[in-house]
């Protein structure tokens, strides 16, 4: 029989890539007798199957149908074409049972399959506070829904709903980084060959409007100083508005001559990377025969601070001191080097300022 024949007969299309090759179709009666999972493939998503034929013989043929997808190998052979797929069917009744194998050991549940890209991949490209808070992020408000559930069997209203539900809370920000965490994690899932869909696709969300830290003001400046006098709070607020350190790097700091050294906690794909801030006139009273940093850790300091001034945030001692560096007239470059952001590619390929340039800029920072 001729492949145009067999072709006509099965509702099959002569594969473009293989003589040998075509692609199958299923009629609706067939797909009725599939198990569930494969039935929503072979209807909604239009699935195809490869079948192969090959001569057994003088005048016979061996029709092989075959099905790799989403971590199922199934395949059956007949020497006619209804005859193989009377037993692919039943293979997938079997492969249903079985559960889909791990494709080079890639887990299909969401939750082991998260664990497994924080831990090859995701950890690689952040710095180690933003891979901690990630997976706090997971832990807390993802993995309780999705994490026993097979990636393929998560919807989109399923999304949705833990979408919405975060929002009607008031957590917005939250809402907004649950949302592109599960939109990364299952961007993975299809590069890895889990699923072909992104559930996250068709989810609204409108992201919400971050609110950006304010400037302290001078009279304010002085009142948290004066307010924290006496105790260890005072040289840890003046470190934070004398050098516009994020909090999370405060405990990296240390006096090393006439600099405060910390951590730049931006720098991804594990590359340590670190700041230097000149000591400024306004900051030299506060450390003056210091030798040694001590700082207790972040939500404690906050807790202080909210006390001083409830209604503001500890991050605006950051904004507090990059303001105060455009007003005293600080070099761009020299204050995007103090607090640690980016000269883009090539200045940061390329310059390297010097100590004496970095401390005769932070000798502007006098008011």
């Amino acid at each position: 029989m001729s492949l145009d024949k067999v072709a006509a007969l099965t509702g099959m299309h002569i594969d473009k890539q293989s003589q040998n090759g075509l692609i199958l179709k299923f009629t609706e009666k067939e797909i009725l007798k599939m198990p569930k999972t494969f039935r929503q493939e072979f209807r909604i998503q239009g699935c195809t199957t490869h079948i192969r034929r090959r001569p057994c013989g003088k005048n016979t043929f061996n029709y092989e149908i075959r099905y790799r997808r989403n971590g199922y190998n199934v395949s059956a052979s007949a020497k006619s074409v209804e005859e193989a797929k009377e037993k692919f069917i039943t293979k997938l009744l079997e492969a249903e049972k079985r559960g889909p194998n791990k494709a080079n050991g890639i887990p299909s549940v969401f939750g082991a399959f998260a664990d497994y890209y924080f831990q090859k991949f995701y950890i690689r490209r952040v710095a180690e506070t933003t891979y901690k808070n990630t997976l706090n992020r997971y832990n807390n408000h993802v993995k309780p829904f999705f994490g026993d559930l097979r990636i393929k069997s998560i919807t989109s209203l399923m999304c949705q709903d833990l979408v919405d539900d975060l929002d009607a809370e008031g957590k917005h920000k939250t809402a907004d980084e649950v949302y592109c965490l599960l939109n990364t994690l299952f961007r993975m899932a299809i590069k890895h060959g889990l699923i072909t869909v992104n559930p996250i696709d068709i989810v609204f969300h409108k992201k919400h409007q971050t609110e950006h830290g304010s400037a302290l003001s001078k009279t304010e400046e002085a009142l948290l100083l004066s307010e924290t006098q006496g105790t260890p709070y005072q040289l840890m607020f003046a470190v934070g508005l004398y050098t516009g350190m994020r909090p999370n790097e405060y405990q990296s700091a240390r006096i090393e001559g006439d600099f405060i050294i910390s951590i730049n906690s931006k720098r991804k794909n594990g590359k340590v990377q670190y700041k230097k801030i000149p000591v400024s006139p306004m900051l030299a009273p506060y450390v003056a025969n210091v030798t040694e940093l001590k700082f207790y850790v972040p939500n404690r300091i906050r807790e202080k601070f909210h006390s001083v001034f409830p209604d503001r945030k500890l991050y605006d001692l950051r904004t507090t001191f990059y303001t105060r560096c455009c007003e005293c007239g600080v070099a761009d470059v020299a204050r995007d080097e103090f607090v640690g952001h980016s000269h883009g590619a090539l200045g940061d390929a390329y310059m390297d300022l010097s100590d004496e340039f970095l401390l005769k800029e932070g000798q502007k920072l006098n008011y």
